[in-house]
């Protein structure tokens, strides 16, 4: 029996929405005489639990690996019997006397305590220690993911990100069950990963002298200030475990063979002209490649060793996308290359030249994952492929048994508005309210069931060269973030917009008290009284 959250029941207000949940009588009281028990393999969310819980509560609950039945429990551990659920599913139990949270691998555990805290009171996510009566409302929870990828990808290289703000948004999307953190790390405009083999790339390519003020069709000249950054290896470290203690594995994007201006003004002998060129400071594709060479071959393997390394995901994302063929077209050098391969043309050389790395990252274990683009000249053997120009490119891959993340720009770009209000701060363009993102099924019709079974998930994407600041990161994020976690966790014919709003507008007292900044969903009201956005 499924109860709907909302209006009736505002303290189910959870996010993403259960699969099934039925509200049973009374509630279980947390005091200082609540133990969490825990069994070997779930003891560090339990210590995880404890600490989230400690700030609000004012004391911080005593984790115990045996039993104490005269005590109120909260009770984490690892059932087999629960395989049916897959690897993150669960069972949450809340009775009078116990709360008891289980499933089959320890992922499962841990996305039940994030259900468990948002039955607390709002006020559970507090930093300082709230007065108040911490009641569980008495229910039984069964519940498990729709899909197995639920992402989110943020853009370090045009504005960079800042290694504290990636781990508080790692947090935030663990809240919410999303379980990868997509890493931009590269582009034109800047490079932002260590590579200790090839010190330029962050000596040089990690900073621009200045950036373009104003929308890239609008431009105001330059702000004339320097803007750079980069992450050290054991700053990646950091975030990566910090991620895998939250179940979310971090994918790098290393962008190859476009968006590498910043490779090319560090080491110009990598890209075509072998000419000396400054990293980018506007916004836009730019034509800098890299050459088709054995040089740019083992410097390309040298850098994805040590990214390697850093990252254990099985899947490395290569790009792939707005390789502007132009220098390619102009060099004789290039034009020999595909003469001597026997290629067709510049999109069957870039299909190659991703081909080699393919190859690179199946021999180390690794899968290449890259923008629809590598459709173009022929997909390479093993690719999966994010589907952004709309969903056309998965329905190729899917049909052509290739695995598929859709993540189209009409639905799930967080660039774009989230409102008409001429009183946004500037974004991209487009425009995508967050009932427009929580309408996207990410399963086309056209599918047959065993074509559909290649869609590994959904994700959300915020490029950010119009999101300079960490406050305005999480306010083009939030809400609509949260939308993309439901669509990819519940079951579809649960989805329900207005259910979801009334959740939500519980939900914002949790995320006012993370200080996470967000766009209220009270605004949605304001739409009909501006005018359409251009």
């Amino acid at each position: 029996m499924y109860v709907p959250a909302t209006f009736d029941h505002p303290e189910l207000s959870i996010l993403p929405q259960p699969v099934s949940i039925v509200r049973d009588e009374g509630y279980f009281q947390l005091t200082q005489d609540t133990v969490i028990v825990t069994d070997h393999e779930t003891q560090a969310i339990g210590t995880q639990l404890a600490n989230a819980l400690a700030p609000a509560l004012g004391f911080l609950p005593r984790v115990l690996t045996d039993e104490h039945p005269d005590l109120p429990t909260i009770s984490l551990g690892i059932d087999p019997e629960l395989t049916r659920l897959g690897q993150e599913g669960y069972v949450l139990k809340v009775t009078e006397r116990q709360v008891t949270l289980r499933a089959a691998y320890p992922a499962g555990v841990f996305y039940a305590s994030q259900t468990l805290k948002q039955l607390l009171p709002v006020e559970i996510f507090s930093a300082t220690p709230a007065e108040q009566t911490w009641n569980i409302p008495a229910v039984s929870v069964e519940d498990f993911p729709r899909f197995s990828w639920r992402g989110c990808m943020l853009d370090s290289a045009r504005h960079f990100i800042p290694k504290y703000e990636v781990i508080k948004l790692i947090d935030v999307l663990a809240l919410h069950k999303l379980n990868v953190l997509h890493l931009h790390l590269t582009d034109d405009q800047g490079w932002r990963i260590e590579i200790k083999k090839y010190p330029r790339l962050t000596e040089v390519g990690a900073y621009r002298k200045e950036t373009v003020v104003g929308h890239a069709r609008r431009p105001q000249g330059y702000d004339g200030t320097p803007h750079g950054g980069f992450y050290s290896q054991d700053d990646l470290r950091e975030i990566v475990a910090y991620a895998a203690d939250r179940f979310i594995t971090v994918v790098p994007e290393i962008d190859i063979p476009g968006h590498a201006q910043s490779v090319v003004a560090s080491y110009p002998e990598l890209g075509v002209l072998n000419a000396p060129v400054e990293v980018a400071t506007t916004w836009g594709i730019h034509p800098y490649l890299y050459n088709p060479t054995e040089e740019v071959f083992q410097f390309l393997r040298d850098v994805l060793t040590e990214v390697m390394a850093i990252f254990p995901s099985s899947f490395i994302h290569i790009g792939g996308d707005e390789a502007i063929k132009d220098q390619w077209r102009g060099s004789q050098q290039v034009q020999s290359v595909i003469k001597d391969l026997g290629l067709k043309d510049e999109d069957e050389l870039q299909s190659w030249f991703l081909s080699q790395i393919g190859m690179f990252l199946a021999q180390n274990n690794r899968r290449l994952l890259g923008w629809d683009e590598i459709l173009e000249g022929g997909l390479p053997s093993g690719a999966t492929v994010m589907s952004w120009r709309g969903i056309d490119g998965g329905i190729v891959a899917a049909q052509s048994h290739h695995d598929v993340v859709m993540t189209p720009t009409s639905a799930v770009y967080l660039d774009y508005y989230q409102s008409n209000d001429p009183a946004e701060p500037l974004a991209i363009g487009g425009y995508l309210p967050v009932d427009k993102g929580y309408a996207f099924d990410p399963i086309p019709a056209v599918l047959t069931p065993e074509q559909a079974q290649h869609v590994l998930g959904a994700q959300c994407n915020l490029w950010s060269e119009y999101v300079p600041t960490t406050k305005h990161l999480e306010y083009m994020l939030f809400p609509r973030a949260i939308a993309l976690s439901e669509i990819a966790w519940t079951p579809g014919e649960r989805l329900d917009f207005s259910d979801f709003r009334g959740r939500l507008a519980v939900h914002e007292a949790r995320l006012a008290s993370l200080n996470v900044n967000f766009r209220p969903v009270a605004k949605l009201d304001q739409e009909q009284t501006f005018p359409a956005r251009r």
